[in-house]
């Protein structure tokens, strides 16, 4: 499986380390908006090309994965590779799924490709494990928690804010909120109940701040419905104190069986991540498997984590799977 990246940021290298620890796959080409030259990646066998030479690599690559932002990247990046590659991405701004969906869906089909959006942790492992709880206890409730951690999508919707020239965002799960969803109380949490923001940033000398934290509290499906605290660090304190970027998170379904509803039952599926874009990455790549799977089976368009099927993702041969696994 020829894979190509497009884009070499944190989640780029994590795509590049997870092709590396599976055997079939190989890394063809990095595309960066960057100056080639001065891109150093792991692969002595990969070329890095600039972003605009892409096209010329239409032909050796079998699955294109794009790794730019979700704020203003990948609503663009996507519909348009998808007309020549098949590609994958990791769009993850939740309310504009569909929307990105059928924007993807409508370019792949009529160029006869294949695509899968929103591939990662959430969306992608959480939502497999939303659409399978709520399948099996269709009397109950969902909760989604996230962190404490890093969110790679908010820190860069922080960043394109003029006057900013780094950030890190921590996405932290409101402690009582989940100790009641466990003890099957089955709360009714609002979006300000469940979680808190808390956001850290480089500004430029001179910067408005106050213009810079309102703008990053107002900020529409990202902060606005949230409780969010802004604090102004120096670059130097931010490398030191924010270096990494772990995160996790619990998907809980509350339910009850039985005649009348008498047993009480909570399905939980838990991450605890030290690097949250080589996990993401890992799980793009396993997707990336898949939809070259089924491009090969005859199949266009776009898809999600919900129409794949696990044997797809794996490497291990299903008679492997049959004996180990099941």
């Amino acid at each position: 499986m020829r894979i190509g990246i497009y884009g070499y940021g944190n989640l780029g290298r994590g795509v590049e380390c997870a092709v590396m620890q599976n055997p079939d796959a190989e890394l063809v080409a990095v595309f960066t908006r960057r100056d080639p030259e001065k891109v150093k990646i792991l692969t002595d066998t990969a070329k890095v090309e600039k972003a605009e030479n892409v096209l010329a690599y239409k032909d050796k690559i079998d699955v294109l994965v794009i790794c730019g932002g979700s704020a203003t990247d990948l609503p663009v990046m996507t519909p348009e590779l998808s007309k020549d590659f098949n590609v994958i991405d990791s769009f993850d701004t939740h309310a504009r799924i569909p929307e990105h969906f059928n924007n993807v869906d409508k370019a792949a089909k009529e160029n006869g490709n294949i695509a899968l959006i929103s591939a990662g942790w959430d969306p992608g492992m959480f939502s497999v494990n939303r659409l399978m709880a709520s399948a099996i206890l269709p009397e109950g409730k969902d909760y989604t928690f996230w962190g404490r951690g890093v969110s790679q999508g908010h820190s860069d919707a922080i960043r394109r804010i003029k006057g900013v020239i780094d950030a890190r965002q921590y996405t932290c799960p409101v402690e009582s909120a989940m100790e009641k969803v466990r003890n099957g109380e089955n709360p009714v949490l609002s979006t300000r109940e469940k979680h808190t923001r808390e956001c850290y940033v480089v500004a430029k000398e001179g910067a408005d701040l106050e213009r810079i934290e309102n703008e990053i509290k107002t900020m529409p499906n990202y902060f606005a419905d949230y409780d969010t605290t802004v604090t102004f660090i120096t670059k130097e304190e931010l490398e030191k104190e924010h270096k990494g970027i772990p995160h996790g998170g619990s998907v809980i379904r509350t339910g009850v069986t039985g005649k009348d509803g008498e047993n009480k039952e909570i399905i939980e599926y838990k991450l605890k991540l030290d690097s949250n874009p080589e996990f993401t990455a890992s799980v793009i790549l396993c997707y990336a498997r898949a939809i070259y799977r089924m491009k090969q089976r005859g199949e266009t368009g776009c898809k999600t984590v919900f129409d794949v099927a696990p044997r797809d993702m794996s490497a291990v041969p299903y008679e492997e799977m049959l004996a180990h696994m099941l």
